[in-house]
């Protein structure tokens, strides 16, 4: 595995490891009661950690993917709302600027982004368009200066703190669809009202909302990317926003491994450890491979994208085998803790309260198995 990484990944990571130890642990239980981990985001605006991957001409750290993924782990280990901020303002937020926008969009907003002085979010999905994204039902109807947007978007991370929301919209001009475009909204936009936090089941610090566009009126400039090409660029960046789900859940089910392995070695029963029990050492064997298994997935993939290889397997591969492998590893973690694993008090009921969406969001379990099936099918004639 030594092979993907460089001197720089390991300085990162154990810096990130030791300030998610120091900084994040201590308040991840009062995040997890619904709190944004507002005062996280600006120690980690502080260490750079809001613009691993961009270009330091435009504020960021000039790192590739592999390093934004080791950073998420990390962060993830200790809270995974603080690392799904951080992940969707990054991959999602951000990600479509840096890869579609404009030379003036880019001097724009890439600086306040890539420092963290404003956060990003991404809306995609809508009520009736989900997996089927392809249904968008946002119309953005062309004027002489702009457009006029109408529609909702759901599920939208970090709307509420956002400056920036990036979403897609049909384009509409003479009366005619044209395709489906992306555009940038700022923050206090006429027009674009933001809902209420959702109560969510995990996740809970993670500020999650709906955002509606009522006549809301967006300058061309503001058009991301090539227009009517919105849905294409959308699902590039969906594809990259895999590989940080898989870094997301890798961490996520090593916060529960790491908690249980220490809990088998401190817990008794009938005169000894309970890691001394085949029952009890073979959870934390399987567990233990589970993740290293995913690791490689995650790892090979944006290994893959920083060497501008196709990834759409990889991608889907690395996001599929990781959150499942997340929602076995932390139900295992309770498991092991018993019925000290379901009370609050101990952390492996909110790592796995935080584990079910990672197989939901950013394309269902369902879907990469799609992508996957069809691109394994596409090459049979190679073999």
């Amino acid at each position: 595995m030594k092979k993907y990484f460089k001197e720089e990944h390991f300085l990162l990571r154990d810096m990130v490891r030791e300030f998610a130890i120091n900084e994040i642990r201590p308040n991840a239980k009062e995040v997890d009661k619904g709190i944004f981990p507002e005062k996280n985001i600006q120690k980690m605006s502080e260490l750079g950690l809001m613009g691993i991957p961009w270009e330091e001409r435009y504020g960021g750290n000039g790192m590739d993917t592999l390093a934004l993924v080791i950073a998420i782990e990390e962060l993830g280990k200790e809270c995974t709302s603080t690392a799904a901020t951080m992940m969707a303002h990054t991959s999602l937020g951000t990600s479509p600027i840096a890869s579609f926008g404009t030379e003036e969009q880019k001097e724009k907003y890439l600086p306040q982004l890539a420092s963290g002085n404003m956060l990003g979010a991404f809306g995609l999905t809508e009520p009736n368009a989900g997996s089927d994204a392809g249904n968008t039902q946002t119309r953005a109807v062309s004027t002489k200066d702009g457009y006029i947007v109408n529609g909702q978007k759901v599920f939208c991370t970090n709307a509420g703190y956002a400056g920036i929301i990036i979403f897609t919209a049909v384009m509409v001009e003479d009366g005619e669809e044209k395709g489906i475009g992306a555009f940038i909204a700022e923050k206090g936009t006429d027009g674009l009202r933001v809902g209420s936090p959702e109560n969510k089941m995990g996740w809970k610090g993670s500020d999650t909302r709906s955002v509606y566009f009522e006549d809301m009126f967006i300058p061309k400039d503001n058009v991301l990317g090539s227009p009517s090409k919105g849905f294409k660029q959308f699902l590039k960046t969906l594809t990259g926003g895999r590989i940080t789900i898989g870094s997301l859940a890798l961490g996520t089910a090593q916060g529960a491994y790491q908690r249980a392995l220490l809990y088998s070695k401190e817990r008794q029963a009938f005169g000894k450890e309970i890691n001394k029990f085949q029952g009890v050492s073979f959870k934390l064997a399987d567990m233990a491979t589970q993740i290293q298994a995913a690791k490689h997935l995650v790892y090979h993939a944006a290994y893959k994208k920083d060497n501008n290889e196709d990834i759409s397997r990889e991608a889907a591969m690395a996001k599929l085998f990781s959150s499942e492998m997340c929602m076995k590893v932390t139900t295992e973690a309770i498991q092991v803790f018993g019925g000290y694993g379901y009370i609050k008090e101990y952390d492996v009921e909110r790592f796995f309260r935080d584990s079910k969406i990672l197989e939901i969001g950013e394309g269902t379990s369902e879907v990469q198995r799609i992508i996957i099936s069809r691109d394994i099918l596409n090459s049979i004639s190679s073999i």
